[in-house]
């Protein structure tokens, strides 16, 4: 017998009826307007991660396409969280996705204080000013962790990081890294300044007074902001940086895709780091 099957005898509520209040929760999130706290994450790797990660899962909802998937999840699926089936036609009507893989779940995101961003050694903070392209936020998030940020800031105009599209973008980062959004990049820019952290702007190659990324010191405890795709960031907040930094280019192309940038600077962050505890 599949090690998921008496899970699925004992708990599971199958949902036959488009307007399921299950099925109108799932619809809403994973289409990018929940109607309550949760969000919603679709596919096998966010599942498994947002059960890893130790957030509150409310409900984990699966095709009869899908229910394959749920011996991978089984170990993970307390009683606490609630298992649903239905069938594929009713899954494809909730998903934004063209080819679902038939599970998903609606998760409690971690909740975020500003204190928290500073935690977990030197601060290293991605603030992303106007990044509005929801790719963009996921993978700016997913390098964030993979580089050893301490969180990341989405400020108000910004994608939401918790969108479908983010998400899926960010590979399960933004179920994990501490994140802070909608807040104003100016008040953001002063939390960060009182609480002691260097602002370094990310800013285009022929900006006057703009240095290298190995010319500035990425090891103190500091903020790294990142602009929209094509305007770049403010020239107020610009003003407010204590350093621009340009990435040099070797062909005249306008500029570097927003997340490609920051992946560039996080690196850099993360070398200079690496190099000091080598030391």
């Amino acid at each position: 017998m599949p090690q998921h099957a008496s899970i699925e005898v004992r708990r599971a509520e199958v949902l036959t009826s488009r307007e399921n209040r299950w099925l109108k929760r799932f619809r809403a999130a994973l289409k990018g307007s929940p109607d309550d706290a949760c969000i919603g994450v679709e596919g096998v790797h966010l599942v498994q991660e947002a059960l890893r990660s130790g957030l509150g899962i409310e409900a984990v909802l699966v095709s009869a396409a899908g229910e394959r998937h749920l011996g991978k999840l089984s170990p993970r699926l307390t009683r606490a969280i609630q298992l649903l089936r239905t069938s594929d036609r009713l899954f494809d009507s909730v998903t934004a996705t063209e080819t679902p893989q038939g599970i998903a779940a609606l998760v409690h995101p971690r909740q975020t204080s500003f204190d928290d961003l500073l935690k977990g050694g030197t601060p290293l903070v991605v603030v992303l000013v106007g990044v509005q392209d929801p790719g963009n936020v996921g993978t700016i998030v997913r390098s964030a962790e993979a580089f050893g940020a301490t969180g990341a800031v989405a400020t108000r105009g910004t994608a939401q990081p918790f969108s479908p599209k983010s998400l899926r973008g960010s590979a399960g980062s933004a179920l994990r890294l501490p994140i802070v959004s909608g807040i104003a990049p100016a008040i953001i820019i002063a939390q960060l300044r009182v609480a002691g952290l260097q602002i370094f702007a990310a800013s285009s190659t022929d900006a006057a007074g703009a240095v290298l990324p190995s010319a500035v010191d990425l090891k103190q405890p500091c903020a790294l902001l990142i602009g929209n795709e094509g305007a770049g960031l403010p020239p107020e907040i610009e003003r407010s940086a204590d350093q621009l930094v340009r990435i040099p280019l070797a062909a005249p192309v306008e500029s570097l895709n927003a997340a490609v940038a920051a992946a560039v600077l996080l690196y850099e962050a993360a070398r200079q780091r690496n190099a000091l505890q080598e030391k």
